[in-house]
């Protein structure tokens, strides 16, 4: 088992672009009212870091795990979404919307489905249900079906994540941490974005929504550092 010393050790430079633009993007907090290029490169410029910090380990790292090439590609669709945020009261929300859902589909795919974790799953579903019961009364039209098949994924994405997570025993890896934590900041950070904007307004929601999306991305591109599957794997899992 890595310990979490040595993760920091060795990853956290890496990920220094990240906290910078992080900071900057904070610092600045340009006015969501006035839509721009330039706050879109704002707003996207972590994810860019995060982009570079997994290239950071190599191209044959990338091209050896699966699940690593996996997140990297929805840290694209993600950047992709938080671009068309920008423009969410110009029409582009759906856009966003969109981006997202193929963000976690491709989540989920890198997390994998072993271990199974049934109760998990029920936990999950459960969850999910009360969350879409929750903003049901503020959705109408098309986002009647469109928030209910994205609550369903971002639901299933924080299913797998969290499947493989074990605190305790020699199984226990800080990657699995790293996932699971993601995928719950993540969660968060959606249902506030959605309260905000379908039912309530919500105290300080861009900075509880934008504190845990970064927190959220940087942890799912950490977990695929030591990357759970080498291609041999991934393959003959497939094939089974």
């Amino acid at each position: 088992m890595v310990s979490p010393f040595t993760v920091v050790k060795s990853e956290g430079p890496k990920l220094v672009p990240f906290f910078k633009a992080t900071c900057v993007y904070f610092v600045l907090w340009l006015p969501s009212s006035s839509p721009s290029w330039v706050s879109a490169l704002i707003k996207c410029l972590p994810i860019f870091c995060l982009w570079l910090f997994l290239l950071a380990h190599g191209l044959g790292f990338l091209l050896a795990h699966p699940s690593a090439i996996l997140i990297f590609v929805g840290l694209v669709f993600s950047a992709l979404g938080d671009a068309f945020l920008i423009w969410q009261d110009q029409g582009y929300f759906v856009h966003g919307l969109l981006m997202f859902a193929v963000t976690h589909m491709l989540y989920a795919s890198a997390f994998g489905m072993r271990p199974l974790a049934l109760r998990t799953g029920l936990v999950m579903g459960v969850l999910s249900g009360l969350c879409y019961a929750l903003l049901y009364p503020g959705l109408s039209g098309a986002f009647t079906y469109l928030v209910g098949v994205y609550v369903a994924l971002i639901s299933f994405m924080g299913w797998r994540a969290i499947a493989g997570l074990q605190l305790a025993g020699a199984a226990w890896r800080w990657t699995e941490l790293a996932a699971g934590s993601g995928a719950l900041l993540f969660i968060i950070s959606d249902m506030t974005l959605a309260l905000n904007q379908f039912c309530f307004p919500v105290p300080y929601s861009r900075a509880i929504i934008m504190s845990t999306y970064y927190a959220a991305q940087m942890l799912i591109a950490l977990s695929a550092v030591e990357s759970r599957e080498p291609v041999e794997d991934y393959r003959l899992n497939k094939a089974n």
